[in-house]
């Protein structure tokens, strides 16, 4: 959830209250915020119990960054430093595995692939994810192949308008006949 979603939920959560001390029940308080019902009785059963400050946030969730401060302003100087700088010199790409891999050999601290990606955000930086082409790729054959060959092999395509749907429209009880395969031409429908 983003900071504004969780402050608006902080803001929504204030207003049910206000209105649970106005003795308003949950399920027009549910109308009135425009919340689930289901939040609006959980809500009131934490005010009931522990009042306004039942209700406050208690912060954002997840697991802590274990990581201190000032292992997080040694690591945003390294991310500046660039790739090459700690042993990544074939592009200047900061992939997540590797912040993941710095994070390791720097602090000895682990991190999973995700948890480096969310760190990297939270310090002003975003993943890279580098060009995966093979180092002997003639750029000029694959133009001369895609021009020449692939227009070949590809054809014409399907021409405008042909379609291979069919109706489906029932037909009306007037246009169908009186009697069907199978069907006894002596017993009559119904």
């Amino acid at each position: 959830m983003t900071v504004a979603g969780r402050v608006r939920r902080e803001s929504v959560r204030m207003q049910a209250a206000e209105l649970f001390e106005q003795e308003v029940k949950p399920p027009e308080v549910a109308r009135r915020l425009r919340v689930s019902l289901k939040s609006a009785y959980q809500w009131h059963q934490l005010w009931r119990e522990g009042g306004v400050g039942a209700l406050s946030s208690r912060g954002p969730s997840g697991s802590r960054c274990r990581l201190s401060p000032r292992c997080l302003e040694k690591l945003a100087a390294y991310l500046e430093q660039g790739p090459a700088a700690h042993g990544w010199v074939e592009d200047q790409v900061w992939t997540a595995a590797r912040v993941a891999m710095l994070i390791g050999r720097k602090f000895h601290v682990s991190y999973s692939v995700s948890g480096a990606t969310r760190l990297m955000h939270r310090l002003g930086f975003s993943p890279q994810v580098p060009a995966r082409r093979v180092a002997e790729r003639d750029e000029q054959a694959v133009t001369a192949w895609k021009e020449a060959t692939w227009a070949e092999v590809k054809g014409p395509g399907r021409p405008a308008g042909a379609t291979s749907a069919s109706r489906t429209k029932q037909a009306s009880p007037a246009d169908r006949p009186e009697a069907g395969p199978g069907d006894d031409a002596d017993t009559p429908r119904s």
